[in-house]
């Protein structure tokens, strides 16, 4: 048995965590069937090594900052659904839509990624590709608004989240 262990250990890398959300996630999927829980944590641990590998986690996550981006997001999701809603209406507030160019400081790859869908995900804005120089084109609603320093909050708020510098 302790061999087991020790090999459970080293495929989990020290990320106990990681096991238990992927061996939770079988258990809400297929349910607590003693025949099929053996699977589950084999299942979870190689999920778990495969993640190892794919994703490796960061250790500089804050929690705090990631609860205030969050509840920024909410409130600014509400406020701009209200708005995107209110301009679509009202014929007396028109609708500018356009293109704003964003020069992120996050490097290509997950960052900018993660960056490019809390944008996305915000009502008038879309992220729509990148210009011949590597800054970001966001399609918004209107462009009179304060759409570049928009976008700088929130790359700021996520780079609390995320810890260290931009380009880290």
């Amino acid at each position: 048995m302790r061999d087991y262990i020790g090999i459970a250990r080293f495929l989990l890398g020290g990320s106990p965590a990681r096991a238990a959300f992927f061996l939770a996630f079988w258990l809400i999927l297929y349910g607590i069937n003693s025949g099929d829980l053996l699977i589950g944590i084999i299942a979870a641990i190689i999920a778990t090594w495969a993640s190892r590998r794919l994703l490796p986690g960061r250790s500089s996550l804050r929690v705090i900052p990631l609860v205030r981006l969050a509840l920024r997001f909410l409130r600014q999701s509400l406020v701009a659904g209200v708005d995107v809603a209110w301009r679509a209406i009202d014929p007396r507030m028109p609708l500018r839509p356009g293109f704003v160019v964003y020069q992120s400081h996050f490097p290509l790859g997950q960052m900018q990624n993660a960056f490019c869908t809390i944008t996305g995900l915000l009502p008038g804005t879309l992220p729509a590709g990148s210009d011949e120089n590597g800054d970001l084109v966001i399609h918004c609603l209107d462009v009179r608004q304060p759409v570049v320093e928009q976008l700088a909050a929130e790359e700021t708020a996520l780079q609390q989240v995320l810890g260290g510098g931009p380009n880290d």
